[in-house]
């Protein structure tokens, strides 16, 4: 049965960034099969008091759905509610962000409008492409480069050596250069954000143990190296963001050595020496070589993150031009025992970064369930595993997939789901995030810190896990070497350097041509941007949902063997024969209208693993 329909998506809600105090017009769906209504509002919950406002029915619709609009006034920089509807025979339901339910909901699970300052409009139309900078391209430059003395040296077609002290030494020496000359493979796919891995000096092929913030490696081409990436991106169309480590620094840092020699500098106050802790003072997760930042010292923020002056400000002015910052750890920034400083420092770094250049993005690293961040106040979005990765992971994995699919530590271990599972458990954490924020999570089917997705994934389903990176909410991951086909069974593992050169061979040009095919749907289709998303079949091997706007709606089948599903509810009538165009297939999988004249259902039918996307007429919506 059809139920009743809310998001944060324009059709729903009159503005995506409203003022402190200003007064939001919100709207619901209600299908006529839902039963007649005596009573529907809204229950906000302002200074955690709850207050109810009276919804009034606006219109009625040929496709059988009634529009009721409330007024909300956003009272609190985060302002929750749901919908309360009663029926003329007493039944009462709730509606949030989980969906529909007859019992009383959780707060934590409203839809929130958020007043505290956007993130550019840009940020929901991007599709991201994450480099590694020592595994993806050499230029002719680096020959040219000693060896540091920290590292292994390895030619580009070598073996990657999972066991330390290769796992984090191994040197296959890319450089910035090396990415500049491959931009074209870039813009080739249609990704147009591009996420640098540290590019700072530090003793490991990963770059986390920065030894300083204050220039570009020259190992990557130094300063200027970076400035010509960026330069060349922009001319592209292609946007570029950094990533800084918050938590910790390398134990070879400047400020670092100064704390350790001077303990009455200022330096020292910059981290948390203490006799009883492992080696003297704290790390990450124990590791001695990432001593951890301790925030409290208004120093250390000034340098770092606080006004112009600071290392987050200097790489988004000219010359380097950054168009914002990944932040990695930002979960464990700031915190440490009783100490929770993590909502001062990443509101200082969203201050800064406003002051110098407005239109730029913050991401932050949260490898699980990191809501209670994500609020709007700072972080545009998340690089979680927990909306997307993980369940995606569950469910499309190949049976018998070793460890839950030899998931690493960003992951940690998966279950097996069926698609059921796979929507629940997305429902459950994509709750706890504003529609706002939504638009900015990283939809990864992997990352760097993960398996490949390919590695375990089931025969067939590879364009089936991308698809829905592509048309869920959010910013679709291309994690480079996906689109080669790399494998590879844990963080390290996947780290392989670029297969340049294999881009016509039989195993590699069909995927190649998923990736590209499959961002250009992104990236032609506004509404799967920042349209509202609606389910509409969950079976256990298939899913379907439908991105609205008033202008356009797309349909999205998914499966991961033969399944089929009815749907209904969709914004075009199967009466005049029309099922919507096709934009994209991967697999066997069509609609098929019905033969009841009198009906508006359509079956989705997939014949094995299977993905489709179908362009529909835009949703009939009152006007604001």
């Amino acid at each position: 049965m059809l139920s009743p329909h809310h998001d944060g998506s324009p059709l729903h809600v009159s503005t995506q960034s409203p003022a402190l105090g200003e007064t939001v017009r919100v709207r619901l769906r209600v299908p006529e099969s839902f039963g007649p209504l005596a009573w529907v509002g809204t229950r906000s919950n302002p200074n955690r008091e709850p207050r109810f406002d009276e919804a009034a029915r606006i219109a009625e619709v040929g496709d059988g759905w009634s529009w009721w609009e409330a007024s909300v006034e956003v009272e609190n920089p985060v302002h929750g509610y749901r919908w309360l509807l009663v029926g003329v025979d007493g039944r009462q339901h709730w509606l949030n962000q989980l969906g529909l339910s007859a019992i009383e909901t959780r707060d934590d699970d409203d839809f929130r409008i958020v007043a505290h300052d956007p993130a550019p409009e840009w940020i929901a139309g991007s599709v991201l492409y994450q480099v590694f900078p020592d595994r993806f391209a050499r230029s002719a430059a680096a020959d040219a480069r000693a060896t540091p003395e920290w590292a292994i040296p390895a030619e580009w077609g070598d073996a990657l050596d999972p066991e330390p002290p290769g796992r984090s030494a191994q040197f296959f020496g890319g450089d910035l250069d090396g990415v500049r000359e491959r931009l074209d493979h870039l813009s080739g796919l249609g990704v147009n954000l591009l996420y640098l891995t540290p590019v700072f000096p530090a003793r490991s092929n990963h770059r986390y143990d920065a030894s300083t913030f204050d220039h570009v490696d020259e190992l990557l081409g130094g300063d200027d190296a970076l400035v010509r990436l960026v330069e060349a991106a922009h001319a592209r169309g292609i946007r570029v963001i950094g990533d800084l480590t918050s938590n910790h620094s390398g134990d070879a840092h400047e400020w670092f050595r100064t704390a350790q020699a001077e303990p009455a500098s200022p330096e020292r106050e910059f981290y948390y020496f203490d006799d009883t802790a492992p080696n003297g003072y704290e790390s990450w997760l124990g590791v001695p070589s990432l001593p951890k930042f301790d925030w409290s010292s208004h120093e250390l923020r000034r340098r770092f993150v606080d006004g112009p002056d600071s290392i987050v400000a200097k790489y988004l002015r000219a010359p380097f031009g950054l168009d914002g910052w990944r932040i990695d750890v930002a979960n464990m920034t700031g915190r440490l025992g009783g100490v929770d400083l993590n909502a001062e420092v990443r509101r200082a770094i969203r201050r800064t970064m406003l002051a110098v250049n407005p239109d730029t993005i913050l991401l932050g690293e949260s490898t699980n369930d990191g809501a209670s961040d994500f609020q709007g106040d700072a972080w545009h979005g998340a690089m979680s595993y927990t909306p997307f990765t993980r369940p995606l992971w569950s469910w499309l994995q190949a049976p018998g997939s070793p460890a839950g699919g030899g998931i690493g530590f960003a992951l940690a271990q998966v279950p097996a789901y069926t698609g059921r599972q796979f929507v629940e458990a997305h429902l459950r954490f994509a709750a706890g995030y504003p529609w706002r924020t939504r638009l900015g999570g990283m939809n990864a089917l992997d990352t760097h810190d993960t398996p490949r997705f390919a590695t375990h994934a089931r025969s067939g389903t590879v364009p089936v896990g991308f698809g829905l990176a592509v048309t869920m909410p959010g910013i679709p991951v291309v994690w480079a070497g996906d689109e080669f086909g790399l494998t590879g069974e844990d963080g390290e593992a996947s780290r392989t350097p670029m297969p340049w050169g294999t881009e016509q061979d039989a195993s590699v040009a069909p995927v190649l041509d998923a990736y590209r095919r499959l961002v250009e749907l992104r990236r032609s289709h506004e509404v799967l941007a920042s349209g509202g998303m609606r389910w509409l079949a969950v079976t256990d091997e298939l899913v379907a949902f439908v991105r609205e706007s008033a202008e356009e709606s797309v349909l999205v089948v998914a499966a991961r063997s033969a399944a089929a599903a009815r749907l209904s509810g969709l914004p075009f009538g199967t009466r005049s024969g029309g099922v919507g165009e096709r934009l994209v297939a991967f697999g066997e999988v069509r609609l098929e209208a019905s033969d009841a004249p009198s009906t508006d259902v359509v079956t989705a039918r997939a014949d094995g693993p299977a993905f489709g996307a179908w362009r529909l007429p835009g949703v009939a919506a009152p006007g604001w």
